[in-house]
C-alpha cells in the first residue's frame, strides 16, 4: 500500500469507533444518504459496487431492498471493514461482502465481474490518488451499459466560502482549492482533493453523461452544527430550493455534487 493510501486508512480507522452515531445524530446526512439511495433505485441492479462502503450502512440497506443481487464492498480501512461485516452478519446477508482495498485493487480482488452498478456515496473518489487512474479502473469493471452514481466533494462550494469568510477563516475558506483539501476535521489531516465538476466530466469523459446534480447549495451544508440548527425549521424550504436550483448552473456550486454515468453498450457500436 503506497505511503498516500497508509495516511487515509488511519484517518477512517480513527474515524471508525463514533462514525455511526455521529450520523444518526445528523437529519442532514440522512436526508442526503436517502436521495443519493433513490438515484440507484432507478436502475434495475443485478450485481452492484459500492467504492469506499465506510462502516456498511448502504450495503446492508441494498443486500436488505435487493435480496436478488450481489452486493459488493471495498474501502480502505480496516476499521470500517470489521463495523461493516458486523453489521451484515447481524443482517445475516448472504448477498453481501466487504472487502478491504483501494480502487487500484479492483484488477486483483475482482479480476473477472463486471458490475451493473457502481456507486460511491460522500465523496470516496475525492481520496483516491489519481482520479484518472481510478476512472480507469471503474471502467474495467463496469459491465457495458452499467451505471456509475458518483458523489464528490466539490470544489466550488461557494455558500461555504463566504461562510467562513464571514467567520474571517480565510484558510479554511479556500482550502477547497488547493493542491490538496486535507478533509472536514480541523484537527486531522486527510489526503484529499476537491474536484471540479468539469474535472470529474473529463476523468469520467468515456462514459455517457446521464445526470449531474448539486446538494447544500444554499441549505447549510451538514458540518454547519449551529447554522443548521437555527434554521431546522427553514430546512425542509432550503431542500426545496435546492432542489429547483438543480433546475440552473447554480447546481454545480454546492457542497456535495453527483453524477450518473453510463459505460455504452457494445451493441450501440461503442467499444
Amino acid at each position: 500500500m503506497s505511503e498516500f493510501y497508509e495516511q487515509v486508512e488511519t484517518y477512517y480507522n480513527d474515524d471508525a469507533e463514533d462514525f455511526d452515531a455521529r450520523y444518526w445524530k445528523n437529519p442532514l446526512l440522512q436526508r442526503i444518504r436517502q436521495d443519493f439511495r433513490e438515484e440507484i433505485k432507478r436502475h434495475p441492479i443485478h450485481n452492484m459496487l459500492e467504492v469506499g462502503y465506510g462502516s456498511g450502512l448502504d450495503l446492508v440497506h441494498f443486500g436488505l431492498t435487493h435480496p436478488g443481487s450481489r452486493i459488493t464492498g471495498i474501502d480502505i480501512s480496516a476499521a470500517m471493514q470489521q463495523l461493516a461485516r458486523k453489521k451484515i452478519a447481524a443482517h445475516k446477508l448472504q448477498n453481501v461482502t466487504a472487502e478491504k482495498g483501494s480502487v487500484e485493487d479492483l484488477p486483483t480482488l475482482y479480476p473477472e465481474a463486471r458490475f451493473d452498478m457502481v456507486y460511491v456515496f460522500f465523496g470516496a473518489l475525492n481520496t483516491v490518488e489519481d482520479l484518472d487512474r481510478a476512472a480507469g479502473h471503474l471502467w474495467e469493471v463496469t459491465a457495458p451499459g452499467g451505471r456509475l452514481v458518483l458523489s464528490f466533494v466539490n470544489k466550488n462550494y461557494v455558500a461555504g466560502t463566504f461562510i467562513e469568510l464571514l467567520k474571517f477563516r480565510f484558510r479554511a475558506a479556500f482550502s477547497r482549492h488547493k493542491k490538496e483539501w486535507g478533509g472536514y476535521s480541523p484537527t486531522q489531516y486527510l489526503p484529499s482533493r476537491c474536484y471540479t465538476p468539469g474535472q470529474i466530466r473529463k476523468s469520467f469523459s468515456r462514459f455517457l453523461l446521464v445526470k449531474q446534480k448539486g446538494y447544500s447549495i444554499i441549505h447549510p451544508a451538514w458540518y454547519y452544527h449551529r447554522l443548521n440548527q437555527m434554521l431546522r425549521r427553514f430546512s425542509p424550504l432550503l431542500w426545496k430550493a435546492d432542489k429547483l436550483l438543480n433546475n440552473t448552473f447554480i447546481w454545480s456550486l454546492g457542497e456535495y455534487t453527483l453524477f450518473v454515468f453510463q459505460k455504452p453498450d457494445r451493441k450501440d457500436g461503442h467499444q
